[in-house]
């Protein structure tokens, strides 16, 4: 793609998707399939799938102090910190540095950016789950916040169409809570995890464990410029072979086939330009991140993909007499109903037995038990709305548990040439609810490199979240020791939003534009030539990850632009 540069002679463009991360890619390859010259922004520098991989065949003895930072690398990223993932020389470079691009805290928000070329579709966990019937009805039947605009039957063929291009290993359950889907062969369970399966179907009514669904290829279907995955689970470093489905290796690539696409990197939108005339937009300005000029590009139809929160600076920076407080922003409702997944709660335990039996490679999966609470009958509590999940899974042991119990000599020697003994842990992922006060808002008084408004996060956990956690770490220990584990310890560890990575919500979709500024085709109500589709037109959160279903929405939305332009109604 890197033939792909910005042309000066070419001001204007059929389209303009802003990103290029999970949801950034599809619009463009969506688009651009239709036929549509599209402009693809993206903030963050050029990267090229392979050759930008620097450390995804190093070993962890390849890097100074194993991979640790300085003292001075690190107190670049003390936010993103919080999450563990960012402070290791292997997968660094992925990261923004939190000086360089700050923001603000009324409350704790962790906020992990990746700004370059595919985005957080390089770092992302890839658990790919659909959303169920009960999942867009649940703020309609509880009286939440507004209903969704659509259902599941709208969204189920683009489901289909997603997880058949990006490649999803899994099985199908049959469970309403967690639909089937069109899935590549599933990643095998290790013994003791397939000995926990059992147990748990023994003695839980209406709980199953699974393999997590993830973007991983399995099988024998061949998909263009991908390979299998290799077991490596070296995924944070990109993947070389294209195994797990990104932006870079995947869609992006697509739309470069059909010769539509321009792509510039090193673009900052600041905002959408608003015609009070036609009453729609007509293109976005830009700031060039390295030598910080200003462009304006032109288009029929904008795809705002940057990021829950990035798109919804965009829009609140886009101010007119029309829109004093951001394109869109009639229902202020703007920057509000901030959520994400609550995390790190459960239980870990030890398991005697299977002492001959090992696994190979290192699978980028664990288990998965989908959502068993408040489904109707004896799963319903009183306690909370909504429900929750489990990832985990079990391995062996390494040399490290010997160290505290074994002195230097021969026994560490012959010791460290063993497995350990086997260890299972589980995590619970929680839905949080929307609320309206959980929200960001922009600090023209404190202003980033580039000239442009911080943002401040004002957003907290609150009842609901809080008598769910009980309940999850609870459960964890109730199956763990069903089956068998012993020195079974629960743990909590809330941190704040934003630690599951999963920002959304601060441009809702619903169905009345008073209380919501997208319609169910993810359009702006009064500027229906804009198009919102990453993680802030969500409703409600589910307690699934949500970056499949952000694919099948912008994958819709496209098709949706693309055939209202024919139509000549955009």
């Amino acid at each position: 793609m890197s033939k792909f540069y910005y042309n000066e002679e070419q001001e204007s463009y059929d389209a303009i998707v802003v990103g290029t991360g999970i949801s950034g890619g599809w619009a463009a390859k969506e688009l651009c399939e239709n036929g549509l010259k599209t402009l693809v922004l993206e903030r963050g520098r050029m990267v090229t799938h392979i050759n930008d991989y620097t450390t995804a065949n190093m070993d962890d003895w390849d890097f100074p102090n194993n991979g640790e930072l300085s003292r001075e690398e690190k107190a670049k990223q003390l936010k993103q910190a919080r999450t563990g993932y960012t402070v290791k020389a292997q997968h660094n470079q992925w990261f923004v540095n939190d000086l360089e691009h700050p923001y603000n805290e009324t409350k704790r928000f962790d906020w992990m950016r990746g700004y370059h070329l595919g985005g957080r579709s390089l770092q992302w966990g890839r658990h790919s789950y659909r959303w169920s019937e009960m999942d867009f009805e649940a703020n309609k039947k509880e009286g939440i916040a507004v209903d969704w605009p659509v259902r599941y039957k709208d969204i189920a063929p683009w489901y289909d169409k997603v997880e058949s291009y990006i490649g999803v290993c899994g099985e199908n359950l049959g469970l309403p809570q967690l639909p089937d889907g069109q899935f590549l062969p599933m990643m095998e369970l290790n013994c003791v995890e397939q000995h926990f399966r059992e147990k748990v179907a023994e003695n839980f009514d209406g709980r199953v464990v699974t393999a997590g669904r993830v973007a991983h290829i399995t099988g024998n279907k061949e998909f263009e410029g991908r390979s299998k995955c290799q077991y490596r689970n070296r995924c944070m470093r990109g993947c070389p072979f294209g195994a797990y489905f990104s932006s870079l290796s995947s869609t992006l690539p697509a739309a470069e086939r059909t010769g539509n696409m321009t792509l510039r990197p090193d673009s900052i939108v600041t905002e959408v330009i608003y015609d009070p005339n036609t009453k729609k937009a007509t293109g976005v300005k830009v700031i060039d991140r390295v030598t910080k000029e200003t462009f304006e590009f032109k288009a029929k139809v904008i795809f705002l993909c940057a990021s829950a929160i990035a798109s919804t600076s965009i829009l609140m920076q886009s101010k007119s007499d029309r829109f004093p407080n951001g394109l869109g922003n009639d229902s202020d409702q703007l920057g509000r109903n901030i959520m994400d997944h609550h995390l790190g709660v459960g239980a870990s335990g030890k398991f005697d037995g299977f002492e001959d039996k090992y696994y190979k490679g290192r699978k980028p999966n664990g288990i998965y038990i989908p959502r068993f609470k408040n489904l109707g009958g004896d799963s319903d509590t009183k306690d909370y709305l909504r429900g929750f999940g489990y990832q985990g899974g079990a391995s062996r042991g390494d040399w490290e548990e010997s160290v505290a119990e074994l002195s230097y000599g021969k026994d560490l020697k012959e010791a460290i040439l063993k497995p350990g003994g086997w260890t299972f842990g589980m995590m619970g992922f929680g839905e949080v609810l929307p609320y309206q006060e959980n929200r960001m808002t922009l600090d023209y008084d404190k202003l980033d490199d580039w000239g442009l408004p911080t943002v401040t996060f004002d957003a907290e956990f609150k009842e609901n979240e809080w008598k769910m956690r009980e309940d999850m770490k609870q459960n964890a220990v109730d199956m763990l020791t069903k089956a068998g584990m012993r020195d079974v310890k629960a743990y909590d560890n809330p941190g704040a939003l934003g630690l599951g990575i999963h920002e959304m919500g601060t441009a809702r979709m619903g169905r009345d534009p008073k209380t919501s500024v997208l319609n169910g085709y993810n359009q702006v109500h009064a500027v229906p030539n804009v198009y919102v589709t990453d993680g802030a037109f969500m409703t409600s959160a589910s307690c699934v990850n949500p970056s499949l279903t952000y694919m099948a929405f912008t994958a819709r939305a496209a098709n949706h632009a693309a055939k209202e332009l024919k139509k000549g109604t955009l």
